[in-house]
Order: C-alpha cells, then sequence, then structure tokens
C-alpha cells in the first residue's frame, strides 16, 4: 500500500497498493460435473472449477465466489488489482479526498462502454450505489455503502420506492462525480474495488431480474450464457480498455456437486484448473505428474458462526459466552490442519490473516482459539450452573457437502466430544453450496455453520466490519449470525477515521480482542492459497484472493 497517500489523505490522487476478491467472500464449495467435460477441448478458452451462484449475477447482491467469480471478470470498477494486489486506476482517471476523508471527487476516463454499447458516466456508478444501498431492493452488498451520506435514510424498506438515491452522491458532469460521507472513512478509496461498486447500465433498471440472468458488464469477458446447474460462459470482450486484458479467448464456469469429479477432470485435461483440491488429494496432488500444483501463503480464514440468538449461546450472556470460549478451546486445531489438511492450512489466531495488515499473534484473548481440554471443560461446567446442557440439546454444525469440507467438520465435531462429552455436537451437511447459503441468508440454520472469508482489500476491516459490524446484521451485509457489539462498533468507527494505516490497525486490534472474547465467529485455520491446474494450460497462478488469475492464462500453443 502507498502509505504515504493512505497517511496524509491530502487532496491529491491516491495510488493504491490493494488487494481484491471477487467479493469479501463468503467461500463456495469444492464441488461432479454436470456439464460437457469436453465442450472447449482444444480451444483457448479456460475451463474453471465453479459451484451455482446463489443468486442471479448482479454484482450488490453477491456475496459468496460461485456468482463473485464470473462477476469480477464481467465487472470492471473506478480500480482494478494485480496478482499480488497492487491497485491501479481502471475506470477512474483520479480519485481525490479531503483532508479527513470524508470526501471522494471521482473523475473517470474517457471512453470506456459496456457490453450493450451504451457509455460508462458518472450516473453509471450513482445509480448502481444508491440501487445497492437501497433496503427494498434486498441487495446483500448494502452495508458496504453504510458510510456514505444518507445511507440510513435509504434503510426503511417498507417506505421506500427502490430508485432513491444516496444522498452523499453528486453526478458533477457524465465524467465526474463527488462523494460525500456521514464519517470518515480512510479506507473507501480502496473499497471501491470490490464487485459491488461496479456500474451498471441503464438496461439494469428497466429489468434487474432479466439482467441478473443475462449481465452487461464492462470488463475484459463479456457475457454469453448460463445453463443452470452446468455453466456460465463468458468470451473475451474486444471493446475492453481496461488493464486485466484476457490472454484468452474466454472462460466457461463448469459446475461442480463432487471436488473429486473436478480433479480427475483436471489429471485426464477436460478441466483446466480449480482453486482447490479434494481433501483426499492434499497429500499427494504436489506430487501428482497429471497436473500443476500450487500450495502458498494464502489471505482465507475458514470458520464457523455461532448465530447470536442460538440456545444456550446467546450473545452477551454470560452462559452464552462460556459455551462458545470452552466450544473453542475443545477444537485441536493443529490437528485438523497436520492430519485432515495435510500441511494446507496454519491454526487461526486472530479474525484476519497473517497476510493482512496489523495482523496479530498475540491479541489478548488468542488463548480462546487454543486447544486447552482443562479449561473447556471447566468453562462449560461453569455455564451448565448457569443452564444445564440435557440430552436433548446438540450443537450442530452446518456445511456444504459439495465443498470438500466434510472431514474438517467431523473432525471439529470428533475433538469437541472427546472433550466436553459424546453428545455435544454433530455434523448437519446440506447437498450444495446454493442450499447451504440459502439456509444461512433465510436464517434458517438452527446451529453453528461454516463462514469462510475472502478478503475484498488489504485491510482488517473488510474482515471486520463486514462479518461483525452491527451495519452488516439482519441481511444488510455478511453478519448472518448478527452479532451486535456497541464497544466493537465503536472501536471500527475510530479506527476507520484514523490519520494513518497503523493507528487504525492498533484499533482494529483492539476490536479483535472483543470478538476473541464473544466469539461470535469462531476461526479454525487459514487457507492456503493451493490448486491445481491441468497440464496444458500456460500461465497458471493464483492471487491474494486464493484464486486463479483467469485472464493470464492459455492453453498450450494458442
Amino acid at each position: 500500500m502507498d502509505k504515504e497517500n493512505m497517511n496524509s489523505m491530502k487532496k491529491k490522487a491516491l495510488a493504491f497498493a490493494a488487494a481484491a476478491c471477487a467479493f469479501g467472500m463468503l467461500l463456495s464449495g469444492c464441488g461432479s460435473s454436470n456439464g460437457d467435460s469436453t465442450a472447449d477441448k482444444g480451444s483457448n478458452v479456460i475451463t474453471a472449477y465453479n459451484s451455482e451462484p446463489q443468486n442471479p449475477l448482479i454484482p450488490g447482491d453477491c456475496n459468496e465466489t460461485g456468482g463473485g467469480k464470473p462477476l469480477d471478470l464481467l465487472f470492471a470498477r473506478l480500480i482494478s488489482f494485480d496478482a499480488k494486489g497492487n491497485a491501479s486506476n481502471e475506470v477512474a482517471e483520479s480519485i481525490k479526498s479531503n483532508d479527513d476523508a470524508t470526501q471522494y471527487t471521482i473523475k473517470l476516463k474517457d471512453g470506456w462502454k459496456f457490453t450493450d454499447g451504451t457509455p460508462v458516466t458518472a450516473e453509471s456508478f450513482t445509480k448502481a450505489w444508491s440501487y445497492t444501498a437501497n433496503a427494498k431492493n434486498a441487495q446483500l452488498g448494502s452495508s458496504f455503502f453504510s458510510t456514505i451520506k444518507g445511507y440510513d435514510k435509504l434503510q426503511d424498506g417498507d417506505k421506500l420506492k427502490g430508485d432513491e438515491q444516496l444522498e452523499g452522491l453528486k453526478v458533477v458532469n457524465d465524467h465526474e462525480f463527488t462523494v460525500d460521507l456521514n464519517r470518515s472513512d480512510s479506507v473507501f478509496a480502496v473499497k471501491v474495488g470490490y464487485t459491488a461498486f461496479a456500474p451498471l447500465p441503464e438496461s439494469f433498471f428497466k429489468d434487474p431480474k432479466a439482467f441478473g440472468e443475462k449481465p452487461v458488464g464492462n470488463g475484459p469477458y463479456k457475457f454469453q450464457s448460463w445453463d443452470h446447474d452446468n455453466q456460465i460462459v463468458l468470451v473475451k470482450n474486444p471493446d475492453y480498455k481496461g488493464n486485466r486484458v484476457a490472454k484468452n479467448d474466454g472462460v466457461t464456469f463448469k459446475v461442480y456437486t463432487k471436488d473429486e469429479a473436478a480433479y480427475a477432470d483436471i489429471q485426464s485435461g477436460s478441466l483446466d484448473v480449480m482453486e482447490s483440491v479434494p481433501a483426499s488429494a492434499t497429500k499427494t496432488f504436489q506430487k501428482d505428474s497429471t497436473v500443476q500444483a500450487y500450495n502458498k501463503a494464502g489471505s482465507v480464514i475458514q470458520q464457523f458462526t455461532i448465530p447470536s440468538s442460538l440456545k444456550h449461546f446467546e450473545a452477551g450472556t454470560e452462559e452464552g459466552t462460556l459455551r462458545r470460549q470452552a466450544i473453542s478451546m475443545a477444537i485441536n486445531r493443529e490437528n485438523i490442519c497436520d492430519k485432515v489438511l495435510n500441511g494446507t492450512g496454519t491454526p487461526a489466531v486472530d479474525f484476519t490473516s497473517p497476510l493482512t495488515p496489523g495482523y496479530s499473534d498475540s491479541l489478548k484473548g488468542v488463548g480462546n482459539l487454543k486447544y486447552n481440554e482443562k479449561k473447556a471443560k471447566e468453562l462449560w461446567e461453569k455455564a451448565n450452573a448457569i443452564s444445564p446442557w440435557t440430552s436433548d440439546d446438540k450443537l450442530t454444525f452446518a456445511y456444504n457437502a459439495d465443498g470438500g469440507h466434510e472431514t474438517t467438520y467431523t473432525a471439529v465435531v470428533n475433538s469437541i466430544n472427546n472433550t466436553l462429552g459424546s453428545e455435544v455436537a454433530a455434523t448437519n451437511p446440506y447437498p450444495t453450496f446454493n442450499d447451504y447459503r440459502t439456509a444461512v441468508s433465510d436464517r434458517k440454520v438452527q446451529g453453528a455453520f461454516r463462514s469462510g472469508w475472502q478478503p475484498d482489500y488489504p485491510s482488517a476491516e473488510n474482515y471486520l466490519v463486514q462479518n461483525f459490524a452491527s451495519a452488516a446484521a439482519d441481511g444488510n451485509g455478511s453478519n448472518d449470525g448478527d452479532y451486535k457489539n456497541p464497544e466493537f462498533d465503536a472501536l471500527c468507527d475510530k479506527a476507520a477515521a484514523s490519520k494513518s494505516v497503523a493507528d487504525a490497525n492498533k484499533l482494529y486490534q483492539q476490536a479483535q480482542e472483543v470478538l476473541l472474547n464473544d466469539l461470535p465467529a469462531v476461526p479454525l485455520y487459514y487457507a492456503n492459497a493451493y490448486g491445481v491446474a491441468s497440464t496444458g494450460v500456460s500461465g497458471f497462478e493464483m492471487n491474494w484472493q486464493n484464486l486463479p488469475v483467469y485472464e493470464n492464462m492459455t492453453k498450450s500453443g494458442k
């Protein structure tokens, strides 16, 4: 990150060094292809592993990787990120802030168009952002816009039509607009690289439902077709003017429900790339001569969320806190990383990742993430003295069965039961990632649930605010456990108003210490960036979001 620019926050163009993801994203599972696995053999079209998207392909209504991966390739934002997370202006000519990061002036480059031929204008951004922020439209990315002035006025969906605009957005002309914030937000200039901040053409507002099935973007690829539960076909956009020019002719995302089938297709050359490997192959994939292997430190955290209202685990109560801490201490993370993940993960000691600025392995409360059989039993018995755990009680762990998570959560449950009693915990698998995420979004999961997170930009803010802030609860973001703690919120607000990254990170660390006590989610491990490509592919690498850099891949000889 360009610390000079981020620290001074003067009225100058910000040059970012950041990292994005197709979203602050809830991670999809790995998943058997229902499609024609040989359809793209011999062409310079890359076939990539995917899960069926949870929702239509609308940038502001996606917080998982099944939809996020194609959306990232379909839409160019104000800034873009390279494989290492360095950011550059893309649609933006410049992004300038005032001294206290409460106002931004954004100028756009000339010549950008959507794939339907219409121009990308300032209003393409302001109308899109307002639509996503407006509660009437029930978009999952709404909370990303919570620092823009007027956001609160758009949160009572019953009183809105859905086309009301954010007060803080002002169009100066077709190539310039200003953003007034309701509080300092020094990370805002990096957030705009997130997919929810993509521009939308006028055709979207005429029929959002139809658009979600056939999106019109301005990115390196354009949409061709979506055969649900089978594949999403993207082709190279010849009119793209940005930084991520495709070296191939297209990317076809194939839907799998079993990662073993996807891996077998990689081995045979019927599939080109996947950003994971089956649990059964983690010991052998780096020595497998039939694939190209990749395994390096990554920025994804795997954790599970315990809903704030869950019986015996109510957030903010003495019993709930004791049981959350006991459950966490009953899990042998070292054993899971060593024996189950075979060295493709590292035990978690915070809520971010080792690649995140401000990361620390010595925060107050980190002991709650350490395996401690004796302490776990003591805390569990203290909780029982408040409200007994009966034979009818059980903590279930929901996950998507198509994602290769069975062995991990079987190990989690076994570790808990071996420590606290044989009938305390059980697994609760859902058949597909889509089924699982729908149940989570609809608050239908009566127990704990897997909640992996892939970062949008290089800041603790993304991991913390999007997952745990009150503004991101109740369906307005990714706080699916509906955790609300004013102390945590206040510390994050202070961090956002900091004059320097170092000052902000100290406050984010204090906010994490609140989380380490409350444990709205329980961190398990940091996932490496690991995956495989077929041997006929060139240019295979993975970015800091733990995803392949699709646009740089080509087929041999092409």
